[in-house]
């Protein structure tokens, strides 16, 4: 009897394991997050449900358990390489990626994105509690639709490592305002 019932139980596992399309994330945590804008929050709890959301360029690797350099693995970038002075990092961007509207993925969002959380832009942050990581970042210079050079003011070695954070998602620039 009890074969019998383990027998029904996995062979009912494949299709209650299976991934589906529109379904409802539900992640339990501690508190309500003040928004859904990871750029705007200091804490992992809107951090935590939105990293299912949005993406990073870059990110560390979730198997290891001690982040480095060594770690970090490409998201929305497909590789990277710094120039010879260490003042210019370039991406290159992953093709064919549409945000949940349908519109595509470009430079431009990664643009956008920085010049938001730099302050630079026509739109603002609300709240804005890592503009100082990127006191460092001269400006983020989009070379064509697919291609991303991050130009610093000096060598920062270590500046990959913010984009692999789970606190540096990319914005689509066509709604930066509205998150």
């Amino acid at each position: 009897m009890a074969a019998a019932g383990m027998l029904l139980a996995l062979s009912a596992a494949p299709a209650a394991l299976a991934q589906k399309s529109r379904g409802v994330l539900r992640q339990y945590i501690i508190d309500s997050p003040a928004s859904m804008s990871i750029h705007e929050e200091t804490t992992v709890v809107a951090e935590r449900p939105m990293m299912a959301v949005m993406s990073n360029l870059v990110l560390f690797d979730q198997h290891v358990p001690q982040n480095s350099l060594s770690d970090i693995l490409p998201d929305l970038a497909t590789d990277w390489a710094w120039d010879e002075d260490g003042t210019r990092l370039t991406l290159h961007l992953r093709q064919g990626v549409k945000w949940h509207d349908g519109k595509p993925f470009t430079a431009a969002d990664v643009k956008c994105t920085w010049d938001l959380v730099q302050g630079k832009g026509p739109e603002r942050l609300r709240v804005n509690p890592r503009k100082a990581w990127y006191n460092n970042l001269s400006e983020v210079v989009p070379n064509g639709d697919y291609e991303v050079t991050f130009e610093l003011k000096r060598q920062q070695p270590a500046f990959i490592a913010l984009l692999a954070t789970g606190m540096s998602p990319v914005y689509p620039c066509h709604v930066c305002g509205r998150l």
